[in-house]
C-alpha cells in the first residue's frame, strides 16, 4: 500500500500546476458529494432576499473594513 502511495505522489508531482487544480477540485467534489438541489436553491433564494434588502435600503452596507475590524476586536477577546 506504501509504495502504492509513493508512486501516485510521484506521479502526481509531475503534473502542471493546472492539472493538480482540477485534480484536487475533482477530490474535493467527490469526497463532498453530489450537489443538494434543495441546498442550492435555499442559498440563491438567501442572496436574492439579501440583494432585494441593500436595493429597497432596508439595510445598508457594511465597508469591508468595518466588518474585519469587528471581527479582530472579537478574536482579541
Amino acid at each position: 500500500m506504501v509504495s502504492a502511495i509513493s508512486e501516485i505522489e510521484e506521479r502526481l508531482r509531475a503534473l502542471s500546476a493546472e492539472d493538480k487544480a482540477e485534480l484536487i477540485r475533482t477530490l474535493i467534489a467527490d469526497l463532498d458529494g453530489p450537489l443538494d438541489a434543495d441546498v442550492e436553491r435555499a442559498w440563491l433564494a438567501e442572496a436574492e432576499r439579501r440583494n432585494l434588502e441593500l436595493a429597497e435600503g432596508a439595510v445598508r452596507p457594511v465597508p469591508r473594513e468595518e466588518v474585519f475590524e469587528t471581527l479582530r476586536s472579537r478574536l482579541k477577546r
